[in-house]
Parts: C-alpha cells; sequence; structure tokens
C-alpha cells in the first residue's frame, strides 16, 4: 500500500495489515511456533529444523525482528532469537479486537 492510501486508515488498521502480511508467510509461522515451542532462545537450529538456507531464515528473523515479534541478541559469532511475549500479548490484543464483532454476531443474523 503506498504512503497516500495508508493515511485513509487509522493506526490499529494500519497495524493489523502490516502485522497479517508478516504472518502471511509459511515460514515465519513455523520459526514463529518453533519459538514458541522452545523455552530458550535459538539460534542455528532453525535451519535443520525447517529445512530451509540459512539466508532464508535471516531475511525471515529480520522481518519478524524489525516488528517487535521476536528479541535476538548476540552471543560471540552467533545471534539468539526468541519471542517477545510482551510484544505477542498486544497483537493477541489487536487482532481479538478484530475479531470481535464476529463473535458477538448471534446465528440469527442473516446475511445479504
Amino acid at each position: 500500500m503506498g504512503v497516500t492510501k495508508t493515511a485513509l486508515f487509522d493506526v490499529e488498521q494500519n497495524e493489523l495489515a502490516v502485522l497479517a502480511k508478516a504472518l502471511a508467510h509459511p515460514a515465519r509461522i513455523a520459526i514463529l511456533q518453533h519459538l514458541a515451542a522452545t523455552t530458550s532462545c535459538i539460534n542455528g537450529t532453525l535451519v535443520q529444523e525447517l529445512g530451509l538456507a540459512q539466508a532464508t531464515i535471516s531475511q525471515h528473523l529480520r522481518k519478524l525482528k524489525e516488528l517487535g515479534l521476536i528479541c535476538g541478541s548476540i552471543e560471540g559469532t552467533s545471534v539468539n532469537y526468541c519471542l517477545d511475549r510482551k510484544r505477542w500479548e498486544e497483537v493477541r490484543l489487536l487482532f481479538q479486537d478484530f475479531f470481535a464483532p464476529l463473535a458477538d454476531n448471534s446465528e440469527d443474523t442473516l446475511c445479504c
């Protein structure tokens, strides 16, 4: 979406769109699922776990980190990653608010 078009929408709508776009790639979903299932920070294991090239994994990790969905710390020559739990709670609430009107509608509501 161009800069001029995003101005037509509020901050929450733009944030949800950016998050949804980031979550729309199956490799990013797999990375996030792996991080959620892991109780410690991970580094090079994603290459073996997902079967993708290191460069591809790095590209996806960079995007997830830009959005604050994951945190990274450098230890020697490796970078360790984990979920940013506080940010995930914010994201969960954004999507919960987005889907709330659907949950509130009764089945009696007729569609055109």
